[in-house]
């Protein structure tokens, strides 16, 4: 006989969310959300802001909407070198040859010379901090014999990890009919470099890069007017406008913005630095449970054990606005008790967030050990004191 199903509420003091939505950027116990503080309205087109530890999206506009990237898509072609280096396949002195085609493109230049052999370390600052053309047709080249083939490799590796609404048609975003991507995917790719490379990313930080005896400026504005700004890319077309992806972290907190569709050169610059200091100023990050950690105890009927520590996979970790207090719920809910045996690793509950006005979040826990169930004679003296007494341990 078992008892009825019971909720079992655990009181936790937390900042509140003022909105919170499940979105697809993000993973693990850490969840994918949207949190909105006071209403900020932005001049770009399409826009994206989220915090890098949570996925929690803390500004859209049009963020799936596919547009083309202009030159934040040679952010996937260093993607691939990056790739290509860190299993060593690749070292940073090894060369690729500039053809004839890599020579004559227009636009961004890092100006290498036709038929001449450049290291691969000088190549990467020339895409990265020049946004060279010819660069970025030189690795493609050097990665996959020319550009059509390139473009085929990139396809299949953003379906792989996941940028599911771009196309590529060439290595440096130079307009051409069907190069498509939406600030969501470039902001994913961003994170994936961040996470999967954090030394070759450091690359993205460099200010300048001198080639030929000519100091060339990295373009980026985050990189200069904003405090802890370390990438990423930007970009410029007539058809798509100023837009950038940008990055910034400051007491472990790290937040990447992605605009696009801007007017100007200047009003990519304040938009990029505003959005970024408007994060950083609403939005906090609170651990609430480590990994492993027991969350609660839940009873247990039948068991050798009376309790079973329920647990996360991973850190749970929620990205609110630092105003709000005091207004959100945390509990645990199961159907209990739990009848054993019960394996370790099973999902036997969910810890539950919630605050007024806003979506439940919902996390899975699990047993947190293996709890044997109890023999025979065991049982029935448990049965009867239940019968007797409604004691349940």
């Amino acid at each position: 006989m078992k008892p009825p199903a019971k909720h079992w509420p655990m009181a936790l003091c937390l900042i509140a969310a003022l909105a919170l939505l499940i979105l697809p950027i993000g993973n693990g116990a850490t969840g994918a959300r949207e949190a909105s503080a006071a209403t900020i309205k932005t001049l770009a087109k399409q826009a994206i802001l989220l915090d890098a530890e949570t996925g929690t999206v803390l500004l859209q506009k049009n963020a799936d909407q596919r547009v083309p990237p202009s030159s934040m898509s040679k952010m996937m072609t260093v993607y691939m070198l990056f790739e290509r280096l860190k299993e060593g396949s690749l070292n940073m002195d090894d060369t690729f040859l500039i053809s004839k085609k890599a020579w004559k493109k227009g636009g961004s230049k890092m100006w290498v010379e036709v038929g001449k052999r450049i290291r691969i370390r000088d190549l990467l600052r020339g895409i990265i901090v020049q946004s060279g053309n010819d660069a970025s047709i030189a690795v493609a080249e050097g990665l996959a014999g020319d550009e059509t083939s390139f473009a085929e490799l990139v396809n299949a590796k953003a379906a792989e990890i996941g940028l599911n609404n771009s196309t590529f048609k060439n290595a440096s975003g130079w307009p051409e009919e069907g190069h498509m991507m939406t600030v969501r995917d470039i902001a994913k790719l961003s994170l994936l470099t961040i996470n999967n490379f954090p030394e070759l990313y450091k690359i993205y930080s460099e200010k300048s890069f001198r080639y030929h005896n000519i100091r060339q400026p990295n373009r980026n504005p985050i990189l200069f007017g904003t405090d802890g700004g370390d990438g990423l890319k930007t970009g410029h077309t007539e058809a798509a406008g100023y837009g950038l992806a940008g990055s910034a972290i400051r007491k472990g907190q790290r937040l990447i913005l992605v605009v696009n569709g801007l007017p100007s050169q200047r009003s990519r610059t304040v938009e990029s630095r505003r959005l970024i200091e408007w994060g950083f100023r609403e939005f906090r990050n609170f651990t609430l449970f480590a990994k492993g950690e027991a969350v609660e105890q839940a009873a247990v009927w039948l068991g050798k054990d009376k309790t079973v520590p329920l647990v996360l996979d991973e850190k749970l970790t929620i990205t609110l606005p630092r105003r709000a207090r005091y207004n959100a719920k945390v509990k645990v809910v199961y159907t209990g008790p739990i009848a054993a045996p019960i394996k370790k690793g099973t999902v036997i509950a969910k810890l539950v967030i919630s605050a007024p006005n806003v979506p439940v979040t919902e996390f899975p826990l699990k047993a947190g050990r293996t709890v044997e169930r109890l023999g025979f004679a065991g049982r029935i003296s448990a049965s009867l004191r239940h019968l007797l007494w409604g004691n349940l341990k």
